[in-house]
C-alpha cells in the first residue's frame, strides 16, 4: 500500500500529516514503538496482530488475519489518499521473499 505522496504531503505539510495519522492510529487502537516511530502495532483479543510500518510515502500492512489487515486498509483509505499496490514485493531497496507453507518472510 502506497500513499498517495502529491494528495497528502504538499497540502498538509509533513508534521500535520505524522499528527494526523497518529492520531487516526491511536483511534484504532494502535500502539507505537518507542524505538521507532514509524512502527504501530495492535493485537486483538484472538491472538491476532497487525504490524504497520510507515516509511516517508510507502507503508507496509503485515498480520495474522487477512480480514483484519483489509478492514485496517478500507478505513486507511478512507482517511487518507492511498493506493493499494497488493502484497508487497520489496520495501525500503530489500526485496521480500514468501515461503507460504513454512508461514515466513525473507529480506534480501
Amino acid at each position: 500500500m502506497q500513499v498517495e505522496e502529491e494528495l497528502i504531503w504538499p497540502k498538509t505539510g509533513y508534521k500535520a500529516m505524522v499528527s494526523k495519522f497518529d492520531r487516526f492510529m491511536y483511534e484504532h487502537v494502535y500502539t507505537r514503538y518507542h524505538s521507532e516511530h514509524c512502527v504501530y502495532l495492535t493485537k486483538s483479543n484472538y491472538g491476532n496482530y497487525i504490524k504497520l510500518l510507515l516509511y516517508v510515502d510507502d507503508m507496509l500492512v503485515v498480520g495474522s488475519n487477512m480480514q483484519e489487515i483489509n478492514v485496517i486498509k478500507g478505513k486507511l483509505a478512507n482517511s487518507f489518499a492511498m493506493k493499494d499496490l497488493g502484497a508487497a514485493k520489496q520495501i525500503l531497496g530489500m526485496r521480500i521473499t514468501r515461503d507460504r507453507k513454512n508461514h515466513k518472510l525473507m529480506l534480501s
